[in-house]
């Protein structure tokens, strides 16, 4: 490829290198847990601290990473208990709550909480996987491509490495490894991980709670969500993984979470530990501007549609109000983040920042300059193949649900012709129970009233060449022969098609008027927009790499982090409020004060239980309540996180959970791109507010009994005396006492850390 040979550069590059540019900016980042000793322990020790970077990753003992888990692949959880209990956000949990409610038993609406082991409610499909050990394989993944002449020679002798490599681990039960690429595929680290595939519903708040706010209230601040869901990990015989059995035991962890009870307050130090999805920190100026004044509203314009007509469909009827409630959630989510991003994008001047910082560049480096004009010509020749397969991905593969469907039945008429029964076989095995969850809550009016809609908009806003001639008459016409005759349209039918011989299923598939149309608008998207999207793209790619290490080099003051990319990432920073606008500022603690100012009755967004009102007029808060008597929901910190850091664990100095993250503040979504610490705010539910629903609001006392409950800025326990370390074994918890357990092993008060191996007590004396 020529942009690869022109700007060739040697793409070995050590961790010494790499990472001695790495030092943290507070707030700002999304670190590998094994390099925290390196390079961000002091400065997290400075922001307030009181662990070891050992106590937060270890290999050899339990550590904090023995507790979290990446939840069905989507979200974070963490382990709360010796007894395998998971938190998460309840709308992670969100479709296997539904999986599990009727019109009858409602637990979208009511909730649900087991009352013992025996109640809780299987999920098939659902996984917790933890990560063993994380492991530098830089030299052996790029070993020969320095001399490789193309990006594509490059590519083809990593996949060789990492196969290579691969094979040589051995691996356990449940055990897995996945090698990611890091800093634009310049350094590669490898994953082994732990899969257990038996994980249960344990309980859950209704909507009320889970969801107060619900679209309205989605990425703002002030909040008062109670967005967590409870699921406990099974384990099989000898505590390793295991498909379901009733026979299953509940999962015994190396290390699990205690949860402070004292609350938090300004200037708090924060840890959020989890699987934060994808961000490009480090584009060019033209990146951001195409995503601002192009793909960003043309994804926005698909939605706001979408969400008109299936909201419309909802507010006339209950049925497909349950049906559609975590579609629409779905749907809504990143509608209104694209449109937060846009804003902040515009506010922080993200696109001047980028070009102040390019032209600082090419002061240092004049080679710059060539690749930020490699990068201009690149952008603009995919800017209308980009707006195109946004279009195409957004309804043909997205919002229109029947389409979606058809791709996949495209899929398995692609298996059987290249890979005979067996492939057909194989996948159609794995379809069946995702189609099923699929079809479960589907209405086929409700899908067409969407389809007609967006093809209106493919044909309106795309050039004709880009349009299929299906498009080019009447949609409403096209759209009711396709829903009246198409299997596809009915989960009845799509199962009898997956229960023909496969020869059979294939002719049926493609003679379905849903397949053709599907095929029709796919060969017309791959032969006018998506081989010159991807061969652009790769060419990104390519110089992307290129740039990411010239970034380095030019700027070793600068501190670096790598882009997320669903691997395990630690972020730290501290609770504050900050200023959405002129004018305008927002403390960082919400309460149940301001709920219940919000209430409205019957409302969808804004109900709140009569349970909780009772409770809330009582004042019967337990001991959850803060010093001057309220209940703490939300709360604010500046820890820079995205999507798949829902349900990540908000962890203290100490090392106990305080809270559970669940989304960011409107202003500050941008962050994917752009991290400004003036604005970029996490939101995260507050630990006591979870405990007080549990407890008061759902009597799930034996919940709480199950889970260790600290007093670290106090020094006392609960009074339940119990005491959990970082490595499973104790922690010191003591801070107001001389010594521990009335005796020998005393806590180190000068620095407030962890004593490895030690006994730490409760006393009080």
């Amino acid at each position: 490829m020529k942009l690869f040979n022109s700007f060739k550069v040697v793409f070995l590059i050590s961790v010494m290198s790499i990472t001695a540019v790495l030092p943290a900016i507070a707030g700002e980042g999304m670190w590998l847990p094994l390099l925290l000793k390196a390079f961000n322990e002091e400065e997290m020790q400075e922001m307030g601290m009181k662990m070891t970077a050992e106590d937060i990753y270890s290999v050899n003992q339990g550590s904090l990473k023995d507790a979290i888990v990446h939840f069905g692949g989507f979200c974070t959880a963490e382990v709360v208990s010796d007894q395998g209990l998971l938190l998460t956000n309840h709308h992670c949990g969100y479709s296997e709550i539904q999986s599990h409610s009727t019109l009858q038993s409602n637990y979208l609406r009511d909730g649900f909480w087991a009352g013992n082991v025996g109640e809780e409610l299987p999920n098939p499909g659902l996984f917790a996987r933890f990560i063993d050990r994380i492991i530098d394989v830089s030299e052996i993944v790029l070993e020969g491509t320095s001399e490789a002449s193309t990006d594509a020679d490059r590519q083809a002798i990593i996949k060789q490495n990492i196969a290579a490599y691969e094979s040589t681990v051995t691996l356990g039960t449940g055990e897995g490894i996945q090698v990611k690429p890091f800093f634009n595929t310049n350094q590669y680290f490898a994953f082994v991980t732990v899969t257990y595939d038996d994980v249960r519903l344990v309980g859950a708040p209704p909507e009320s709670i889970g969801k107060f706010g619900a679209d309205t209230d989605n990425w703002e601040w002030p909040r008062h969500t109670g967005d967590f869901a409870f699921f406990r990990i099974y384990a099989g015989p000898n505590n390793e993984p295991a498909g379901y059995s009733p026979e299953n035991k509940p999962y015994s962890p190396k290390h699990h979470l205690p949860i402070s009870l004292d609350g938090v307050e300004e200037g708090d130090f924060t840890l959020i530990f989890g699987f934060p999805g994808r961000t490009n920190q480090y584009l060019p100026s033209f990146a951001i501007e195409q995503t601002l004044n192009v793909l960003n509203p043309a994804k926005i314009e698909i939605r706001d549609n979408a969400l008109e007509v299936v909201g419309k469909a909802m507010r006339e009827d209950p049925a497909i109000k349950l049906k559609y409630a975590s579609k629409f959630a779905s749907i809504a989510n990143y509608w209104k983040k694209w449109i937060g991003e846009s804003l902040g994008l515009e506010k922080t001047g993200a696109i001047e920042k980028k070009k102040t910082f390019e032209s600082e560049l090419i002061k240092r480096d004049p080679a710059a300059q060539a690749v930020l004009d490699a990068f201009q010509q690149l952008y603009a020749q995919r800017e209308v193949s980009a707006k195109v397969t946004d279009y195409f991905s957004e309804i043909a593969g997205r919002n229109v649900e029947m389409l979606r469907v058809a791709g996949l039945a495209k899929r398995l008429v692609s298996a059987m012709e290249n890979g005979g029964e067996e492939a057909y076989t194989g996948f159609a095995g794995r379809l069946k129970p995702y189609l099923t969850n699929l079809y479960k809550n589907y209405d086929a009016t409700v899908d067409q009233a969407v389809f007609t809609r967006l093809m209106g908009l493919y044909q309106s806003n795309l050039d004709s060449k880009y349009v299929p001639a299906s498009l080019s008459g009447d949609i409403n016409g096209l759209g009711s022969r396709i829903y009246a005759s198409s299997a596809f349209a009915s989960g009845e039918r799509v199962m009898e098609l997956l229960e023909m011989s496969p020869d059979q299923a294939v002719n049926a598939m493609k003679s379905d008027p849903a397949y053709r149309f599907y095929q029709e608008m796919s060969d017309k998207y791959q032969e006018s927009a998506s081989s010159q999207y991807d061969e652009i793209s790769i060419q990104l790619d390519s110089l992307q790499s290129i740039y990411m290490k010239m970034q380095m080099d030019a700027f070793p003051e600068r501190k670096f982090w790598p882009d997320a990319n669903s691997t395990m990432r630690v972020t730290y920073g501290q609770v504050n409020g900050y200023a959405p606008k002129d004018g305008v500022w927002y403390n960082p603690v919400t309460h149940l004060d301001g709920m219940v100012a919000k209430y409205v009755p019957d409302d969808y967004e804004f109900d709140v239980a009569d349970k909780l009102l009772e409770l809330y007029d009582s004042k019967d808060y337990g001991s959850y309540a803060t010093a001057e008597g309220k209940i703490p929901v939300c709360f604010l910190g500046s820890n820079h996180t995205t999507g798949g850091n829902s349900g990540s664990p908000a962890i203290d100095a100490y090392g106990n959970l305080i809270g559970l993250n669940f989304d960011r503040v409107w202003e500050g979504t941008m962050s994917d791109i752009n991290y400004d610490k003036s604005i970029c705010r996490n939101i995260m539910v507050d630990a006591r507010y979870i405990l007080f629903i549990v407890d008061k609001f759902a009597g799930a006392t034996h919940l709480i009994d199950e889970m260790d409950l600290v007093h670290p800025k106090a020094g006392l326990m609960n009074g339940s005396n119990k005491s959990q370390s970082i490595d499973g074994q104790s922690q010191c918890c003591d801070q107001g006492s001389a010594c521990c357990n009335q005796s020998q092993s005393c806590c180190n008060q000068k620095k407030g850390l962890f004593k490895r191996r030690k006994k730490c007590c409760n006393t009080k004396s």
